[in-house]
């Protein structure tokens, strides 16, 4: 038996790949960067791959399991992501293989009926959330999440006005780096406009509030429900993790006018938060020309180069970053 490496996959080795996944009710993911095929003579008899430090598509010939493969294939997963920079490791699975996982030494992080979120580290996400500005746990702890892409007076009013309603407002800004303006320049705007709020405390997310850009869905069957299962994990994570260490009993969040997604992502958290005792406040969308304030608003201006329309949808700090990315 030998292992064999593809980035991408492509060929027979993907065909063999694809058909195997098949075999196991599984999806080959077009995301992958690297993927691995353990082979005797000709045969696949198993196979993993990665997405930067995320492990997916990882199975076992039928005929072949029991063997203790799998544990081959994770370890030279593990050691690819090493040797490519990457020492905190993700994986999701269905909840029903999430105990052979964790044998491998992955550590659950939450889940839900349909998909579970392991790492790689024992104890990493409490780590994470012990590191940030603790509350006070005697206080009315609230919690806004946002990606501010970018931050908009839209946010800023979201932020004010969820500020009036409890002693600390937790702001919590996605740190994963798949939108247009990158996490670090989103922290210090968001900082820069919110500082005049001495009950505010930003947080990054680190790398475990998700997206469904991050969330993988070769292992549903229902592909219509993933953006659903992604969400109902998303929020499982905040709930289970965040606001329960932080003591966050209020989460505020926008009207959605725009984006279907988040829409459906409200709608869901009023669902399930209030099981957690933690109760869901919406407030009104600020509207300027007209029309509700949104960051792709601001992004579809930007991309037509109309700055000047800009001024007017985000806070000034906001603004002289975006000119100073306008400059030639």
């Amino acid at each position: 038996m030998e292992f064999v490496y593809s980035r991408p996959l492509k060929g027979s080795l993907r065909e063999k790949t694809e058909a195997l996944l098949a075999e196991l009710g599984l999806r080959w993911d077009e995301t992958c960067e690297m993927t691995l095929g353990l082979m005797e003579d000709d045969t696949l008899i198993a196979t993993g791959s990665r997405t930067g430090n995320i492990l997916k598509c990882i199975g076992v010939s039928p005929g072949r399991q029991g063997e203790g493969l799998i544990a081959g294939v994770v370890t030279e997963l593990i050691k690819d992501a090493y040797s490519e920079g990457h020492s905190r490791l993700f994986l999701f699975t269905k909840p029903d293989n999430a105990r052979l996982f964790r044998e491998l030494g992955f550590y659950p992080i939450a889940s839900t009926e349909e998909a579970a979120l392991l790492e790689n580290a024992r104890g990493g996400i409490d780590g994470f959330i012990r590191g940030l500005e603790q509350p006070d746990p005697s206080a009315v702890n609230g919690a806004v999440v946002a990606n501010c892409n970018p931050f908009t007076n839209g946010h800023l009013y979201l932020v004010e006005e969820a500020a009036k309603q409890c002693d600390i407002l937790h702001l919590f800004i996605l740190s994963e780096d798949r939108s247009q303006f990158p996490a670090d320049d989103r922290m210090r705007l968001v900082k820069a406009a919110t500082g005049h709020l001495p009950n505010v405390v930003v947080h990054p997310t680190g790398p475990y509030l998700i997206s469904s850009a991050t969330f993988p869905d070769y292992f549903i069957k229902d592909r219509e429900r993933v953006r659903e299962i992604s969400c109902r994990l998303d929020i499982a994570i905040f709930a289970e993790r965040f606001a329960k260490a932080m003591h966050i009993q209020r989460r505020f969040v926008g009207t959605e006018p725009y984006c279907a997604v988040t829409s459906a992502y409200n709608r869901q958290m009023s669902v399930t938060l209030p099981s957690y005792g933690i109760e869901i406040v919406e407030i009104p969308r600020l509207e300027a020309l007209g029309k509700p304030v949104s960051a792709s608003r601001v992004r579809e201006l930007l991309e037509r180069g109309e700055l000047a329309s800009i001024r007017e949808l985000v806070p000034p700090t906001t603004y002289s970053y975006l000119e100073g990315r306008c400059q030639p």
